[in-house]
């Protein structure tokens, strides 16, 4: 079974192009290991990651993530299954401001003046619909 995970997290420094673009092909070789997809979003020092594929897949790199020095506060706002994937055609899309694409990085979509891009949307608003969903059932 197919599944998606979105979660935001905190920087725990300042990262400039180079480090971004290591921390890309980092994930890329990794999630193409796992059969993952997705999508990282880095505002402001703020992550948003949107992650796809197997259950199994998604679980070992979540356990990752949350041990992960690089980024703190992480708050899971989304998972569930999934019969089609948004991002199948990247191993980790990436979303920043323009002036982080020093690198002409493959899978670059700069976001707009709100911080946003049109792949981040596809992720906040799947994981917003996730976070509604979950809320309804508590009340119920």
């Amino acid at each position: 079974m197919l599944e998606r995970l979105v979660y935001r997290s905190k920087a725990t420094q300042k990262l400039g192009s180079l480090h971004l673009f290591n921390l890309l092909v980092q994930c890329r070789k990794r999630n193409l290991s796992l059969g993952i997809t997705g999508h990282l979003l880095y505002t402001e020092e703020i992550f948003v990651q949107c992650i796809e594929g197997p259950s199994g897949s998604i679980d070992a790199l979540w356990k990752s993530l949350q041990r992960d020095e690089r980024h703190h506060s992480i708050e899971l706002l989304g998972r569930g299954p999934i019969t089609d994937r948004q991002f199948a055609d990247w191993a980790m899309a990436f979303s920043s401001y323009a002036h982080f694409d020093k690198y002409d990085i493959p899978g670059f979509f700069p976001v707009d003046a709100q911080g946003m891009s049109s792949a981040a949307d596809r992720c906040a608003q799947w994981g917003n619909q996730q976070s509604q969903d979950e809320k309804a059932e508590t009340t119920i």
